[in-house]
């Protein structure tokens, strides 16, 4: 993530922090000085935040761990100023191995709640616990507050909505029983109905709760259409939406002459070749950008994108739909037997897409006609 700085690493996994997370803690330290903490109180204060983001990157290693079970690599954890966020290669698809992957992170802050009440002693009576809480962080509250944190935690991510871990568990028990797609939108939806709860209440309590709300609603959305959108691509093969006619350029030729295929045709991304071998890709924002800086005369080897992007022709499409997505500017590759076989761009994949939903809804209305 761009703006990230690399801590270090555990268990093979980049731990990476985001430079907004130094405003957190200037803005820790102002919210205090303004009301009149003294310097060991502010120091307690932002050593709380910090262990507790400690916590953040032990619920992360939770679910990159469990995922390493199943042959899943994690690629990096980052910590941000509203949580921690680990990017895995995959979110795993079989039932079981989703559960345990999701249910992993929330264990971890349970685990280290229980192990804090141990030590700790637990107020007796809810006022006896506000007052403890109502005087900021001290030497005596420290850890009550560290055990009461891991447990809202646990408690909040378990909360069965996307893209939250109860949303995911509840996606994998459904699956137990019915397609993943389909446990993926009964899913979204009751996180939906929820989210609505938040910000219904948040109007009237707090700001943060609506932000949370709109969060889920549009998180649980883009998992139900990325999963409905697997779905529709199963049984395919990469080969079966290839381009074999597609329009190529070669790397001596100048800006002027991509700007005559842009206007002369409905291409909007172009192989570069040279010597008729492909060396990059060129598409037409980067077009438009090298004629605004650099004029029509510019070389397209300067400007062109060097990093190709392959795919195996004889790869199932649902397998490559993350990479394809994760490219969605660039022109790809397809190989088969070591040789371009044609390319593919994701704007050909929206096509493909959209004309198998159209198949499927004339193939469901003559079933129950």
């Amino acid at each position: 993530m761009k703006g990230s700085f690399k801590l270090g690493k555990i268990a093979d996994i980049g731990i990476f922090v985001h430079w907004t997370f130094s405003l957190l803690i200037m803005f820790i330290i102002f919210i205090n000085y303004r009301a009149g903490q003294s310097a060991t109180q502010i120091l307690l204060s932002v050593l709380f935040i910090l262990s507790l983001f400690i916590t953040v990157i032990l619920h992360e290693l939770g679910h990159a761990l469990a995922a390493k079970r199943y042959h899943i690599k994690t690629k990096d954890i980052t910590l941000l100023p509203i949580g921690g966020l680990a990017r895995l290669e995959k979110i795993p698809e079989k039932p079981i191995e989703e559960l345990i992957v999701a249910v992993a992170g929330p264990l971890v802050n349970i685990s280290l709640a229980l192990i804090t009440g141990i030590f700790i002693a637990i107020p007796e009576t809810s006022e006896e616990l506000m007052l403890q809480l109502s005087i900021g962080i001290n030497p005596n509250n420290f850890f009550l507050n560290f055990f009461l944190v891991n447990f809202w935690l646990a408690l909040f991510n378990l909360i069965p909505a996307f893209p939250m871990d109860g949303g995911r568990i509840i996606r994998a028990v459904l699956s137990f029983k019915m397609q993943r797609h389909v446990a993926t939108r009964i899913a979204a939806r009751i996180g939906q109905f929820i989210a609505l709860g938040f910000i219904l209440f948040g109007f009237f309590t707090s700001p943060v709760l609506v932000f949370i709300g709109i969060f889920v609603i549009i998180g649980a959305q883009v998992e139900a259409d990325f999963t409905e959108t697997k779905f529709l691509l199963k049984g395919f093969k990469v080969h079966d939406i290839l381009m074999k006619q597609f329009p190529k350029v070669d790397a001596n030729e100048t800006i002027k002459t991509a700007v005559s295929l842009v206007l002369d045709s409905q291409s909007k991304n172009f192989l570069i070749t040279e010597a008729g071998i492909p060396v990059g890709t060129l598409n037409r924002d980067q077009i438009i950008m090298a004629l605004t800086k650099n004029g029509e005369n510019e070389f397209i080897y300067n400007v062109m994108d060097r990093n190709l992007v392959f795919l195996d022709g004889n790869s199932l499409l649902e397998n490559s739909f993350e990479v394809i997505q994760l490219n969605k500017s660039r022109l790809m590759l397809v190989m088969e037997n070591n040789e371009a076989a044609g390319v593919l761009d994701s704007e050909n994949l929206v096509e493909f897409i959209l004309i198998n939903e159209v198949k499927a809804k004339i193939t469901h209305d003559k079933k129950y006609r």
